[in-house]
């Protein structure tokens, strides 16, 4: 089946009571929802590129969610995962906060709470995906950089004039002015302040600095 358009709502809960339950509140709320009845089904079908959240029982028989959940990390999944837990789960809670999860309902779960928090991180999700797709474009404009281009790039964001960039690499400063404009014209700015704060983002410093 293949994934439907905008986010989807995946829950994960061994208990089926639960899965309609939540499942019921989230479709009247307007959203897409896909039930998993464990989290072997849930990986059996996990798309990378689906955009939402995952709404996951922290205590499971044989794959529990805290395995799902370190699972879901090794796969480089951005999903949020909001953990449904139990009275006795306080140790697992802990464990799952320092890996990184969204949030925490104690079962039996207020629909109201479950809404906001569900709301929420399908927000933070689709933040996150909007910020790596701008990341993935300037990765790519850097990749279609010359070597000369990229070694011109690192000398400008760290401040140098043409004439030390000419000195630092051994060409004529014509021939900077040359790199530096197909520089700016391939990354697509118009400053050296818009083209550092770019690189900035994928960890370029720039030279000497």
């Amino acid at each position: 089946m293949p994934a439907p358009l905008g986010p989807t709502v995946f829950i994960v809960d061994d208990d089926e009571a639960v899965r309609k339950a939540v499942s019921r509140l989230l479709r009247s709320a307007g959203m897409a929802v896909a039930v998993f009845a464990s989290p072997g089904e849930f990986l059996a079908q996990y798309d990378p590129v689906t955009s939402g959240c995952v709404v996951l029982d922290i205590t499971m028989p044989d794959f529990d969610g805290l395995q799902l959940q370190a699972t879901l990390g090794e796969k480089g999944s951005m999903l949020p995962i909001i953990f449904l837990t139990g009275h006795g789960d306080v140790s697992k809670s802990v464990q799952a906060m320092k890996r990184g999860a969204f949030d925490f309902l104690s079962k039996p779960v207020k629909d109201k709470d479950l809404l906001t928090a569900v709301r929420a991180a399908i927000e933070r999700n689709a933040v996150a995906r909007q910020q790596q797709a701008q990341l993935s474009a300037i990765r790519a404009r850097l990749d279609s950089l010359t070597p000369r281009e990229r070694e011109v790039l690192e000398h400008v964001v760290s401040g140098k004039l043409n004439k030390q960039i000419a000195g630092d690499l051994g060409i004529t400063k014509a021939t900077v002015k040359m790199h530096r404009a197909h520089v700016m014209a391939k990354m697509g700015v118009q400053s050296v302040a818009e083209l550092a704060r770019l690189t900035e983002r994928c960890g370029i410093r720039g030279n000497g600095q």
